[in-house]
């Protein structure tokens, strides 16, 4: 396996790279009949896509999203569904004068140790333009999963030492940064066009909420659900730490405290993030990620080349000056995926047991 797939029941697989043709992937396991077409798709990849705001690159990439196989007037099938996103606006020559020079806090230090070969051009496969393929994928499980309910949202919770204190989803969607509290946009602003001058990055995070999951998904040791949801979130570019819950701040709490006590109305709590035991509760699902700031940057560094010399290292081109704020979609995709993958796990192990809660929705 060359880790280029996720998911068993809901299987995902993506190829391509930042300058080549195009961006595809393979979804495998959707169930036939639920209606989507490519205007579904395309809604996501705009909120993901780049040059949309003065706040992220200046790459124009319009993301049309075309649907090769597995959906069939306007349902899908039931058969392997293929998806093809067009690079329309690659720049590789911005990339000549770094293409024997290894960027400190990229990947390509790391593929040439691997393959022995790299493709410079905007980082190859280690670029988060590989993403757009993941958010697509996400909005067929989100589909599946809306018809019981259950929705995935996300949103910017902090920018460098910016906190985003949550006020309502409502304003999640109405600005470029994804986040919940107009009273921090002045400050983001700011703080985003600072760091552009500086020709420096920064870094975030998000948070992502998943509502009215059933309890018992996921699986009781290795394949957790908090722990495949940590896999899939932490495969997602720039991304280095992760939170279930309440996270690190357990580190400082009491088990009386942290305990989520349970009423016969329900929990009084929700210290766990919705999972016990790798197992859903029936709670809302919450996850934070953290995410560094981006490695190509404008402030000259020292690194090595690739024949062992030192040198200066200034990254040109178009980049992100803090990937988190696209980050959004992205995340929100590879929970959908996770959740729907143990969706059908569920359903097709405990048949019985799960019956009886989809009979709700008959």
């Amino acid at each position: 396996m060359a880790g280029n797939s996720i998911g068993q029941f809901f299987r995902v697989t993506s190829f391509g790279e930042s300058h080549g043709k195009a961006l595809g992937g393979i979804i495998d396991g959707m169930p036939p009949g639920v209606s989507i077409c490519e205007k579904d798709i395309q809604y996501d990849l705009n909120r993901r896509k780049p040059g949309k705001s003065r706040y992220t690159t200046q790459r124009r990439e319009m993301d049309i999203i075309e649907i090769l196989s597995g959906v069939f007037e306007g349902f899908t099938t039931g058969t392997s569904i293929g998806l093809l996103v067009k690079n329309i606006d690659c720049r590789s020559k911005d990339y000549f004068d770094i293409k024997d020079i290894y960027r400190p806090g990229h990947a390509d230090y790391t593929y040439d140790c691997k393959y022995g070969y790299r493709d410079y051009r905007g980082g190859g496969r280690s670029s988060a333009r590989e993403t757009v393929i993941r958010v697509a994928a996400g909005v067929f499980a989100k589909k599946y999963l809306k018809k019981y309910h259950v929705s995935v949202r996300g949103f910017l919770s902090q920018i460098g030492n910016i906190c985003c204190e949550f006020k309502n989803w409502d304003d999640v969607e109405k600005n470029d940064f994804f986040c919940p509290n107009v009273d921090c946009l002045p400050d983001l602003d700011e703080l985003i066009r600072n760091i552009k001058k500086k020709g420096d990055s920064v870094g975030a995070k998000i948070t992502v909420v998943a509502e009215n999951v059933p309890p018992g998904l996921g699986e009781p040791v290795f394949d957790k659900l908090d722990a495949d949801l940590s896999h899939a979130l932490m495969s997602i570019n720039a991304v280095k730490g992760i939170e279930i819950g309440d996270g690190f701040s357990v580190i400082e709490k009491y088990g009386s405290e942290n305990r989520d006590e349970m009423t016969l109305s329900g929990f009084k709590s929700n210290h766990a993030g919705g999972i016990l035991g790798g197992i859903s509760s029936g709670q809302n699902i919450i996850v934070n990620i953290a995410l560094k700031p981006t490695s190509s940057i404008m402030v000259r560094g020292t690194t090595v080349n690739k024949f062992g010399k030192i040198s200066e290292v200034v990254t040109r081109g178009r980049h992100d000056p803090c990937v988190g704020i696209r980050a959004v979609p992205i995340a929100e995709a590879m929970v959908a995926i996770v959740l729907m993958d143990h969706w059908l796990r569920q359903k097709a192990q405990c048949s019985e047991v799960f019956q009886k809660y989809l009979r709700s929705f008959d």
